[in-house]
């Protein structure tokens, strides 16, 4: 086996790791996107999404697994690790791994709405910035763009059920000359992003 697909092989048993926790993501309600961080082919850190159980806009699946590595190894500063994770990465989180030094970044899915690795523009690849981190795109990126799809696609199913049962209240309510209270809605349905309808952006790498 020579270099090329150790380096494969390696990258894709990393992305299994970032899909398990894209699948906890699930499983807690967030949006399916998972990640996780390596060194020397050692797991140091594993992060999912959670902005909706944590209340915290900046809580994506890179800056969770970022946080735990930082304070695992105490240091801000990561040169030697790379993170994988199963969507293409934000602006913010762009910057974030930019500043804690990661020599390579590997994303599945694209993001052509809101991922910065060269979907809408590439931050990386940015020649004014002083650090530049190397990007591979696409490593196992129909099992996580499948699972985005499914996970929205539950989303609209749920959401046409909620609607369908509020309409057909206020119908029966009507009938019985009584005035109409809408529910109160916990919160606002997530938003569907179009990676999962969009065609598959640009290999990076």
């Amino acid at each position: 086996m020579n270099d090329a697909d150790r380096i494969a092989q390696a990258d894709e048993h990393a992305m299994r790791i970032a899909l398990d926790q894209a699948q906890n993501a699930w499983l807690a309600g967030e949006v399916p996107v998972g990640a996780v961080i390596m060194r020397a082919g050692q797991v140091i850190a594993t992060g999912y999404n959670r902005p909706i159980t944590t209340h915290d806009p900046t809580a994506h699946a890179e800056i969770v697994a970022l946080r735990h590595a930082s304070q695992l190894l105490a240091n801000y500063r990561l040169p030697e690790c790379e993170l994988y994770v199963t969507l293409e990465p934000c602006a913010m989180c762009a910057m974030a791994l930019m500043h804690a030094r990661f020599k390579r970044v590997v994303f599945a899915a694209p993001d052509p709405k809101t991922g910065v690795a060269g979907s809408v523009l590439d931050l990386f690849g940015n020649r004014q910035l002083n650090h530049h981190t190397r990007i591979v795109g696409g490593v196992l990126a129909e099992p996580a763009s499948a699972m985005l799809k499914q996970f929205f696609a539950e989303r609209r199913a749920q959401i046409k059920v909620q609607r369908d049962a509020r309409q057909a209240a206020a119908s029966r309510q009507a009938l019985h000359g009584l005035d109409v209270i809408e529910p109160e809605v916990a919160h606002e349905p997530l938003p569907l992003p179009q990676v999962i309808d969009g065609e598959p952006g640009p290999q990076v790498g």
